[in-house]
């Protein structure tokens, strides 16, 4: 008869029996609560000044180069392409010091995907290829 005390002690009781048809309250709760998945907002674009300042840091990084100027700059398909001046060799007087100018890529989050040297000058002698004749 202990399944008759059972059954009437089940029956009796104020609280609800798991079914099929009802959650497990408990479980329930104890289960972490699912977030909407927001769409993904697009990165905002770096700004040209934040592109400048990133290439020069990590082509100075790269070379150990100190970057002087950036003499031009431009926004390409894959992202942005830069020329950079750099101080190679300082000599006395300043005006026999080496300097070369670097292009340097950049992807379109402004990170450094490849440089390479594409002049090299004393500082004190205009380039005949851009113009001073």
């Amino acid at each position: 008869m202990t399944n008759t005390n059972n059954t009437s002690r089940s029956q009796s009781s104020p609280e609800p029996q798991n079914s099929d048809d009802q959650p497990d309250k408990e479980a329930e709760e104890s289960r972490p609560r699912r977030k909407k998945a927001a769409s993904p907002r697009p990165k905002p674009r770096p700004k040209p000044m934040e592109i400048l300042r990133e290439a020069r840091a990590q082509l100075a990084e790269l070379t150990g180069l100190v970057p002087d100027s950036v003499s031009s700059f431009e926004q390409t398909e894959g992202g942005w392409s830069l020329e950079v001046e750099v101080l190679e060799i300082e000599r006395v007087p300043d005006t026999m010091s080496l300097m070369a100018g670097y292009q340097v890529d950049l992807d379109a989050e402004g990170q450094l995907t490849g440089y390479r040297r594409i002049r090299r000058y004393e500082r004190g002698r205009a380039d005949a290829r851009r113009g001073g004749r």
